[in-house]
């Protein structure tokens, strides 16, 4: 561990640190409670699932802030966690309309805009998709695929990483470093496409909801984990972040990076406890929706 080398300063900022990751348990702790009695059980386990993603992250910085040499660990941890939690935000949308059944009768004759971000957003001549049973199986499974192969792949590099084979900043072409670090890459971008287009669908319709904070909120945790951290770690390998003895540039930035994360992480748990305590009415099945002021009154 780190702390025999701090001073005070450094002492303070690492408790205050662990006071906040505990802080940030509790509040999930609680707000776990009560969703799990207020909230229906079809919808119950994925927005726990969500609401989690913020604490496990602050949680694994934490240790990784405290334990160096577990920094690997906690962030392949972190990053197996959110990988589910992007098939959740998605599955938690379709919930949210009803289901998969409800929502493509609600959007009978609606059609998905595939030419959004991050991957299509510049290719506005692709065609729009018809919303059917089968669409919706290709959102899900672009999302499924996240949260399968990236565990897998995460896995393949912690047994090569104890073979010597997997080094994490070595990113020349003859490292495997480079390739699986490309190929999860390209699955998180497939990944955030398909949530990306469903929520461009909904939006509307769930505004009641609140999901436009939702998904900001969801944002928020992608920039931060995955672009705020690769940045940083690039800084670090190239000397932009000078050493500091004893901790070498690549660990300098690696704690730059995960004392960032528990406090922005810690600010994204106390803000979803707002967001997603809310009490909201479930919508009206689409017949309903559809049906005239008129065809309401039944004759005598």
């Amino acid at each position: 561990t780190l702390s025999a080398g701090l001073d005070l300063p450094g002492r303070f900022l690492f408790a205050t640190l662990t006071l906040m990751t505990l802080i940030a348990i509790l509040v999930f702790i609680e707000e776990a409670v009560y969703i799990y009695r207020k909230i229906p059980s079809s919808k119950r386990s994925i927005i726990i699932w969500i609401n989690a993603a913020a604490p496990v992250i602050s949680t694994t910085s934490c240790i990784g802030m405290w334990v160096p040499r577990s920094t690997m660990f906690t962030d392949f941890t972190a990053g197996i966690f959110f990988a589910i939690v992007i098939h959740k935000f998605l599955m938690m949308m379709i919930k949210e309309c009803g289901g998969q059944k409800v929502l493509v009768r609600r959007f009978e004759n609606g059609r998905f805009t595939i030419s959004t971000g991050p991957c299509c957003c510049c290719c506005l001549c692709l065609p729009r998709v018809p919303i059917t049973r089968k669409t919706l199986f290709w959102l899900q499974l672009g999302t499924f695929q996240f949260a399968v192969f990236r565990p897998v792949l995460i896995f393949l590099s912690i047994v090569l990483w104890t073979n010597g084979n997997y080094v994490l900043y070595n990113l020349s072409p003859k490292g495997p470093a480079l390739w699986i670090s490309c190929f999860i890459g390209a699955l998180t971008l497939f990944a955030l496409w398909a949530v990306a287009i469903m929520f461009r669908k909904v939006r509307i319709l769930l505004k009641c909801k609140n999901i436009i904070p939702k998904f900001a909120l969801y944002q928020f945790i992608v920039i931060l984990n995955q672009l705020q951290t690769t940045i940083i770690n690039i800084f670090a390998t190239q000397k932009i972040i000078p050493c500091a003895p004893p901790l070498s540039s690549t660990a300098r930035g690696s704690y730059i990076a995960q004392q960032l994360l528990i406090m922005e992480m810690f600010l994204i748990t106390v803000i979803s406890r707002i967001v997603y305590r809310r009490k909201y009415h479930d919508l009206e099945p689409p017949e309903c929706a559809a049906e005239e002021p008129g065809d309401k009154k039944q004759p005598p």
